[in-house]
């Protein structure tokens, strides 16, 4: 029987899930694991779990700037990331709360992470060259 997210070990094990769905993707796969090296994975995990124990739980743990990384992804990508990457990002995640997880966590989960990923590619979008209005 599913649970809600109620603690780090359950962040944890979403990481793990879901960051293996998406090393494998075929569409989103490539660009991650050519940004995060293979012995690079576990820190990144642990990093990305602190995000999300800060922005489901309150606990102020996540240092870093999201935003400027997704901005230099796409400069190091030539611009192509799409709304179609962020789409599959989005399909992935939904997938893998639904198959562990359900409650109001979960939920916010998943809402947090469209909003996000909104953000997200309107500022990659915004800083790139042509554009005039920067966002950071």
């Amino acid at each position: 029987m599913k649970h809600d997210i109620e603690n780090r070990e359950d962040i944890d094990l979403l990481m793990e899930k879901f960051y293996g769905k998406i090393r494998k993707d075929d569409l989103l796969g490539p660009i991650f694991n050519h940004h995060i090296a293979e012995d690079e994975w576990p820190a990144h995990l642990v990093k990305i779990g602190n995000f999300w124990e800060t922005n489901l739980f309150g606990i102020p743990k996540f240092k870093g700037n999201p935003t400027a990384k997704h901005i230099n992804v796409d400069k190091e990508a030539n611009y192509s990331i799409t709304q179609k990457h962020f789409g599959r990002w989005l399909i992935l995640w939904h997938q893998t709360i639904g198959e562990l997880f359900k409650g109001e966590k979960a939920d916010r989960a998943k809402n947090a992470a469209r909003m996000m990923g909104t953000k997200q590619f309107l500022a990659m979008w915004y800083n790139r060259p042509g554009n005039e209005c920067k966002l950071n």
